[in-house]
């Protein structure tokens, strides 16, 4: 068969949701298609492995459609290979004819305040890594030896960390949270979660299924100040249209009149405060707080307007959650203020606003910024397949596109590729794990020890 017959090359940089859905859509627009998602860990599925909270198992079960698209044919996971340094950027150019970018927004938004750099101090990035295993913060080791945690910001992210440490031991062990994490939590002297957002409850970004699970813990009471949700005038025309936050107000509301139950944790959620400086000399010690008015925009949106007033917690634990942020990728554009790599409808640019990268394309939060939930990747991807399919690819790589030759390449690095089938090994050895203990699975959180326990040839 002739190289112009040859199926059209993609590579996939990133496993995760947005890597996945690109990979189901060029499979379900094209027959003659090979896909290579390639990924820097050996483990696919990206923040539903690392980022989802252990005890939401039934959104982690959108990896058996990630599963189903693994065990096509036409696809190959190439685990344990770091775009950048196993294999370059023009490499990639060179043995593919496209190439998208799922790598999604690996790092976090700083508060810019002072003391943030002080040890307890972290971003929640870290510390949902931490307990969901990721091979990069095993060792974080957040400092659980205090009374008082303050987490900063409202999303499902900020809610999720509330509420994994207010959580009861015999709650968490029946998950897949972290053996490191689970040990640590089972000695935490934490006894209040403060939960801080600096505008009002109108303006809270979690869902409703999120807010309520907190009202539902058996270790923690939710404690709600009620003149903290009275809505100004503002915020409540905002609300009329919103049946989201209509709910979200209610679920607060229910909060605020349901009497303390004297449960050994406290849960409280506080609103119109914003940190000004985590205090402490050799570790955080405190928190110190401004007091916010809610002004309305000229477009609508309602901005904090500090008011002068303070207050000060005696925290010990500070965890930020105000947002993800996305890297540059070595070869790669990227758009400094906005955080993404510039494109056009998918279509990678080779600054904002300029010119198109040929073969070059991008999809996720890397894409779009970090924002949704894993099932909005979907539409992105497609957007993305859509452009890219749409596109003369067949002349870009100088020479005939072949998986061999990739390996090849990846075999004279010494590069350890961890494929689909070692996956599959590592997926059965942390299931059989966990079935002994009554937990889905019990995950092995190092590298090499991934690595050694799946060899190629005992995932045969």
């Amino acid at each position: 068969m002739n190289a112009h017959h040859d199926p059209l090359r993609v590579a996939v940089i990133g496993a995760g949701p947005a890597g996945f859905y690109t990979a189901e859509a060029l499979l379900k627009a094209r027959e003659d298609v090979s896909v290579d998602i390639i990924d820097r860990l050996p483990t696919p599925f990206g923040l539903v492995r690392y980022g989802v909270a252990p005890d939401h198992q039934k959104i982690k079960s959108v990896t058996r459609m990630y599963d189903r698209t693994c065990r096509d044919p036409r696809v190959r996971f190439l685990g344990n290979v770091e775009y950048g340094k196993d294999i370059s950027h023009d490499e990639i150019l060179a043995h593919y004819h496209a190439v998208v970018y799922a790598v999604g927004a690996p790092a976090d938004r700083d508060l810019g305040i002072p003391g943030e750099d002080l040890p307890g101090s972290m971003s929640a990035t870290e510390f949902v890594a931490w307990y969901n295993g990721h091979p990069d913060y095993r060792e974080a080791a957040p400092l659980l030896d205090v009374n008082t945690v303050a987490v900063i910001g409202m999303g499902n992210v900020a809610v999720d960390v509330t509420r994994v440490l207010a959580k009861s031991v015999s709650e968490l062990q029946a998950t897949d949270i972290a053996d490191h994490a689970l040990g640590r939590l089972r000695s935490s002297d934490v006894r209040d979660v403060m939960m801080v957002g600096r505008r009002g409850p109108a303006q809270g970004k979690f869902t409703t299924k999120e807010l309520r699970e907190l009202g539902e813990l058996e270790n923690a009471d939710i404690v709600v100040d009620p003149h903290e949700l009275e809505i100004d005038e503002a915020s409540r025309a905002s609300v009329e249209g919103d049946a989201v936050v209509k709910r979200n107000i209610d679920v607060l509301q229910a909060f605020a009149a349901k009497a303390s139950m004297g449960k050994p944790r406290r849960v409280h959620i506080r609103f119109c405060l914003s940190p000004v400086e985590i205090l402490g000399n050799d570790r955080v010690e405190g928190l110190r707080l401004e007091r916010n008015r809610l002004v309305p925009r000229e477009d609508g949106s309602i901005a904090a307007v500090a008011t002068g007033e303070y207050e000060t917690w005696p925290v010990g634990l500070v965890l930020r959650s105000v947002g993800y942020r996305g890297t540059a990728l070595p070869g790669v554009p990227f758009d400094e203020r906005r955080a993404t790599i510039p494109n056009d409808e998918g279509r990678v640019l080779d600054r904002p606003g300029g010119r198109t990268a040929a073969g070059e394309y991008v999809a996720g939060w890397i894409k779009r910024g970090p924002s949704g939930v894993i099932g909005t990747n979907k539409a992105d991807a497609m957007e993305t397949v859509t452009a890219l399919l749409a596109d003369p690819l067949r002349e870009l790589a100088p020479e005939p596109a072949k998986p061999q030759a990739v390996d090849a390449l990846l075999a004279s690095r010494n590069v350890d590729v961890f494929d689909y089938q070692r996956w599959c090994a590592l997926d059965r050895l942390e299931v059989a794990a966990g079935e002994s203990q009554g937990r889905p699975r019990v995950k092995l959180t190092e590298v090499s020890e991934m690595l050694l326990r799946c060899r190629p040839e005992v995932a045969e």
